[in-house]
C-alpha cells in the first residue's frame, strides 16, 4: 500500500507541474479575446432580434441559392445569349417558376407541335383538347369540322423540325407564355369526295414556319402547356 500511495502521489505532482506549465504558455482567458472566426456571422446567420436570444436558439445558416439560380441561369443562355432582352425575359419566368427549363421545354415543345400538326391532319380531336387552349381549340375544331362537311381528306407526313427557337417569354398575372419559331419540313395534301387533290402537294416537302405561344398556370399542379395562340410566318 505504502509503494502504491507514494507512485501515486507521484504521478499526482507531475501532472500539477505540466499543468502549470501548460498555463503559462497558453495565458488564461480574460473575457477580452477575439472571438474565433465565424464564416457565416456576416452573410449567412439572420440578423434581428432573433439572433441575440439567450442562448437556447441555435441560428443555422440560411441557405444560399445563389449557384442554383446560376446554375439555372446557365442553361438560359444556351438559348439566348447574356445580356439580350429574351435572356432577361427567360430570367424572369425562371425567378417565377423554378423548375422552368428552356431546353427541355424546348424539346417538348417539338413533340407537341408534331403531335398537334398530326392530330388536326388527322382530325384527331381528343388529342388536339389535351393540347390546346379552349379558344384555339374552338378554331381547330371548326376547321375540321367543316373539312369533313365538305367530304375532304387530308393525307400529311411530318418529315421533321429544321428549327425551334424560343422568342419571347413573360409572365402574365400567374401564368408564363413562351412564344416558339419552328421551322418544319411537312408534306400535306388535300382531297374532296372524289379524290381529285384540291389543296398541297403529295410529293413534294413544303417549308412551313409557325410561331406558336404555350402557355401555363404557375399555380396549378398540371406541369403540361397548352397552345394558345398560332401565326403563319409563311
Amino acid at each position: 500500500m505504502g509503494s502504491f500511495d507514494f507512485i501515486t502521489f507521484f504521478f499526482l505532482i507531475a501532472a500539477v507541474v505540466i499543468f502549470l506549465q501548460l498555463r503559462s504558455v497558453l495565458g488564461r482567458r480574460t473575457g477580452s479575446e477575439r472571438p474565433p472566426f465565424d464564416p457565416y456571422s456576416s452573410r449567412d446567420i439572420a440578423q434581428g432580434p432573433e439572433a441575440k436570444d439567450n442562448g437556447k436558439v441555435v441560428q443555422l445558416p440560411r441557405r444560399d441559392g445563389a449557384a442554383e439560380d446560376e446554375s439555372r441561369y446557365a442553361e438560359i443562355e444556351t438559348v439566348a445569349k447574356a445580356g439580350t432582352p429574351l435572356n432577361a425575359q427567360l430570367r424572369a419566368v425562371t425567378d417565377a417558376d423554378p423548375n422552368f427549363n428552356p431546353v427541355e421545354f424546348l424539346n417538348g415543345a417539338k413533340m407537341a407541335y408534331e403531335m398537334i400538326v398530326m392530330a388536326f391532319a388527322d382530325g384527331d380531336r381528343k388529342t388536339l383538347k389535351g393540347l390546346l387552349s379552349r379558344e384555339v381549340y374552338e378554331g381547330f375544331e371548326a376547321a375540321i369540322a367543316e373539312r369533313e362537311n365538305k367530304g375532304e381528306v387530308v393525307k400529311s407526313t411530318f418529315v421533321g423540325i429544321d428549327k425551334a427557337d424560343i422568342v419571347h417569354a413573360e409572365i402574365k398575372d400567374s401564368e408564363e407564355n413562351i412564344t416558339v419559331r419552328i421551322i418544319s419540313q411537312l408534306i400535306s395534301a388535300t382531297y374532296d369526295k372524289q379524290g381529285k387533290l384540291v389543296d398541297g402537294d403529295a410529293e413534294s416537302v413544303a417549308e412551313v414556319n409557325d410561331l406558336w405561344t404555350f402557355s401555363r398556370d404557375i399555380r396549378s399542379r398540371d406541369p403540361n402547356w397548352k397552345l394558345i395562340a398560332t401565326e403563319s410566318e409563311n
